[in-house]
This record gives C-alpha cells, structure tokens and sequence, in this order.
C-alpha cells in the first residue's frame, strides 16, 4: 500500500508504467466497451506484473470520435467508462495495491463539442473568443497558410458564424487550444489540480510537439523527398512553424511548478518521430523544473534493424541531461511484436527478447496492455474499423485499430471474457490463444517471463538507475553494459533468428543472472546466444580499471 504521506519523490526515475486502454481492457455492464469498474477488477492482475504504476488513457467527457482524445468536458467522466466515484475508487484501490496512476493531459485541443469551443466559434467577441486559434482567409478565400494535418488535409477548417479559420492539427473535430492565452492556461492548471486533488500521481501529456506554433502563422517550407506523392501527406513538409515551438517550455515549467507541490506528482511527456526527437526528450526534461520524464514515438513509427537500434542505443548513451522513458507498442502504432517481427510472422522467442531490451535500456519504461502476453497485431477487415485514420487511408495505412482490439482474459471465453456482449472491435482468435489463463499456468510462456524478467529487474538497480555503455558489437549482436555504484550488468541480444556463439575472454568473470530468464549459456570463454537469444549477466572486466571492457564476437 502506498502512503501518501511519504511519498518517494524520485519514484518514477526507472520505474515501469503500465498503459490501460479502458475501451478495451475489461467490459463489467456488457456494452461492448471496457469501463472505470473493469479497470478496477483487473488491477489485482496489473500489480502482479510487478510494475510500478499505470497510465489510463482518457476516460474524459467525449464524442469519441478520436476515442477520448478529443475532450469535451475536463472535468467529467464519460458515461461509457463509469463515474467519478468510479475514478476516486481505482485511485484508492490502485494505492492499495502499490500502483501509481497518470492520467492522460491533452492541452493541445479539445473537442469541437466543448462549451469553450461552442462559445469560441460563436462570435468574434466574448469571453472564450480568443481560447482558440483563429484566423482571417487569405485574400482568395483559402485556408491562411499551407500547414497540413497528421489526419490529412489542410490543418485549417472553415467556421462560418465566425467567418475565419480555426486551426486543427489531427481531426476537424479537435480545435487547437491557444495556449498563448492566458485565461486557457490558468483552465489547464485548474483541471491539472482538480485531478491531483482527487489524488493521481502525475499526467501523459498528449502530444506536447503540438503546444505552440509559430504566432505569424508562417507557412511551412516543403521537405525533400523522392518525387513520389507519399500517402500521408504530412511528410512532405518541413515542420518548422506548425510545432515544435520554444515557447512551450515556459509552459511545462508551470506545470512543474504545479506538480512539485504536490509531492510526488510526475510529469510523462510525448514526443513526436519529428527530426531531433531526442533532443527534445532532454529538452523537456532538463533539470528540475520542467518534465521529469520524456518518450519519443521514434522507435514506434521506424522498423528494427541493426544500425538503427545501434545508433538509438548511441543517443541514449550519450544522453546528459534529462531522463528518457521508453515504449515499443501503444494504442496508436502496430504492436511491436509484428511491426518488428521478420515478414510479420509471430515468434514468441522474438516476444521474450524485445521485452528484455525494452525493459533493460537507460530510463523508464511504458508496456502496454497485453505486450507481457506477447500479442500480435490483430488483422481486421475493412467493415471492422473504427479509427477515422484507418478508414480514410484504407488499405495503404490501416489505422490503429489493430492495436486497439480488447484484451483477452479467458481463453475459452465469449471475447476471450472480455465482455458477453458485441465488443466494439472484435477479439481475434489469435488472441484468444494467448489470453491470460491460458499463460498463466504455463511456466514457458511470455507471460510467465514477462513476470520473471520484471521481479528480477526490480532488485536490479543498475537496470533500474545505472548508467548505459553500449559496446561495439558485429552485426547481429546488440550489447551494453548497465553500471551503477560496484553493480555491472552486461547484456548482451542477438537479433537474428539463427544462434551466435562470441567471446567474453576480456571478461575475468561472467555470471549469467538465471532469474532474468536469458536464454544465453557460458562456457568458458564463449558464450552461446540462440536464435533471438539474450544474455544478462554479472561482470568483472579483466582490468577492472577500464572503463569499458573490450568484447569480441566471432
């Protein structure tokens, strides 16, 4: 149980945050969608992961046309989740069970449903006139400049009671907030504390590249690109006006502000894939006043090969400030199971040893609902989609609704128990395959490893806190060492399908750490990596004075 009295401030620093997706996590009235009561009813389950705490998509008022990411009431829960007596009952019993909670902060938009924004579009006079971004038509009646939207098409929709443009970076339906506006600012930091009050430990904060834009409205200048016409036209600008805006960072320092005087209340920000993402991760999170913590969606949106894991490793390494969390899957990417499988195909052994490199890099970690079981992504038909992204790119880009399909609990189940009713997107038998109960008993499988791999990471400090080495290895091996204070962890990663066999001889000793569940063995000085094997083990370089010991692979 935690107490909220003596709260560890430095929680979050190397902790693992597990996102609930509530539409899909577990359905208790049999409507087809999950709820705030489902959430409540599987936290047993979460906890004996042996993460550290949860981060809960929005369950805000909304129209759900970007499924809770266009809100409109920050205050209220939407009906298809449950209550806010709901809500203050999985806070009390996820603070039972040792769980922290963030809750999702989108501050960039709303929904076009939202009283500000009923009352913004009214009228260019008024309280809420200004709350959001506006703009006259250039002079032929056209939007005000070329900026695009992630969703497609002009990032500008036209509003004729008030006869100008507002600005919209994803769907129509999600008005940009003008966060330039003192009044809007002062609504965000009042919805911040009226959350904290009711005893959340911290926010995501959606979408943070999208804060700010340039005030001129300057219009974009066009990226370089082969001359083929892309199918996601976002790409063929350089975003150096629409985001990624400076003025953002006197923003997050009020909300630190904010959050630091509530203890032990942490700050997770999203990064987008836009070039220099990482030096973003260490902007926002510099020091002591802005973000505690960062991810970028970099590696979720690229593929897995061996120079580009080796130059993101060289990144993290030579991070100086900030503090990095890290993400394979989310609600919004395919799962990393298939996304960085060879041809798609689904290998359980490539399971184990993606979650064993997410969760031993330098930082934090977010696994998502059914990453420890190891799922794939799901293959839906086109009369199966829900995700506006995915029907209208259908089927160049086939959204995230594959991400997105319900968690599978019982095996032999209706929906793999996770709702007697038609669930609002379906469960595939694939899945149901690897439902809970069916991994439970089985000591082999992902989820059994997942277990083990996080209880042994947990008493690990160097995984948890040390700093990261990476050493330079051939093609296919990965490796680093992880060091804090006398600990020194090597690990090693094979990211082929057929097995390795190297060399630890500069090694004095080479003790594989068993409890990780590593598929690696060592035998003198060789040691042998299977097939999507790994190897963590306690080291001793030869000299112990060097920094880094000298590792060669045959």
């Amino acid at each position: 149980m935690l107490d909220s009295a003596g709260l560890n401030n430095q929680w979050w620093r190397g902790a693992v945050v597990y996102q609930i997706y509530p539409r899909s996590f577990c359905d208790t009235n049999d409507d087809g969608i999950g709820d705030l009561p489902g959430v409540i009813a599987r936290l047993p389950y979460v906890a004996s992961l042996d993460v550290d705490a949860i981060w809960l998509c929005p369950v805000f008022t909304s129209p759900q046309r970007d499924f809770g990411y266009d809100v409109a009431d920050h205050h209220a829960i939407d009906p298809i989740f449950g209550t806010l007596e709901d809500f203050d009952r999985l806070i009390t019993q996820a603070h039972r069970l040792g769980l922290r909670v963030l809750i999702d902060q989108v501050w960039a938009h709303t929904s076009d449903r939202h009283a500000w924004f009923q009352a913004s579009r009214r009228s260019r006079e008024g309280d809420r006139a200004d709350w959001y971004v506006w703009a006259d038509p250039a002079e032929d009646g056209t939007p005000p400049n070329n900026w695009l939207s992630v969703f497609g098409g002009s990032a500008w929709s036209w509003e004729p009671r008030r006869r100008q443009y507002y600005l919209h970076h994803f769907l129509s339906h999600q008005p940009t907030l003008n966060l330039r506006h003192e009044p809007v600012v002062q609504q965000l930091l009042d919805t911040a504390r009226f959350w904290l009050d009711r005893g959340v430990d911290g926010f995501r904060l959606d979408a943070l590249d999208f804060f700010l834009h340039d005030a001129q409205l300057r219009r974009n200048p066009p990226a370089p690109h082969n001359g083929t016409v892309p199918v996601k036209l976002f790409s063929l600008q350089h975003h150096l006006h629409d985001m990624l805006h400076p003025d953002a960072l006197p923003l997050l320092e009020r909300l630190r502000s904010l959050s630091d005087s509530y203890g032990g209340a942490c700050l997770l920000g999203e990064v987008s894939s836009q070039p220099g993402a990482f030096e973003r991760v260490q902007t926002y999170a510099a020091g002591t006043n802005r973000l505690h913590m960062a991810y970028t969606l970099r590696p979720l949106r690229e593929g897995l090969d061996w120079h580009r894991l080796r130059n993101l490793l060289a990144e993290v390494s030579a991070m100086q400030d900030g503090w990095a969390c890290w993400s394979f899957s989310n609600h919004d990417v395919e799962r990393v199971a298939t996304r960085w499988a060879a041809e798609g195909r689904h290998d359980p052994n490539f399971a184990r040893l993606l979650l064993a490199l997410l969760l031993s890099l330098r930082g934090s970690v977010i696994m998502y609902q059914g990453e420890e079981l190891g799922l794939p992504e799901a293959e839906l038909a086109e009369h199966e989609l829900r995700d506006p992204f995915g029907i209208t790119y259908w089927p160049e880009f086939r959204g995230r609704d594959g991400s997105r399909t319900p968690m599978p609990w019982h095996s032999e189940a209706v929906h793999a128990g996770f709702t007697g009713a038609e669930p609002w997107l379906p469960v595939p038998q694939a899945h149901a395959a690897l439902a809970v109960d069916a991994q439970a008993g089985d000591p082999e499988s992902v989820l059994s490893f997942s277990r083990r791999l996080l209880a042994w990471r947990r008493q690990e400090p160097a995984l948890r806190q040390g700093d990261l080495h990476l050493l330079d290895l051939p093609k296919p091996l990965i490796g680093f060492e992880r060091i804090r204070d006398h600990s020194r962890v090597l690990a090693l990663f094979n990211l082929s399908d057929q097995p390795v066999v190297g060399s630890v001889a500069d090694y004095a000793t080479v003790c594989p750490l068993e409890e990780s569940g590593c598929t690696a063995t060592v035998e003198g000085d060789d040691v042998y990596l299977p097939g999507h094997g790994f190897l963590f083990a306690a080291v001793v370089p030869a000299q112990e004075w060097q920094e880094e010991a000298a590792v060669a692979f045959a």
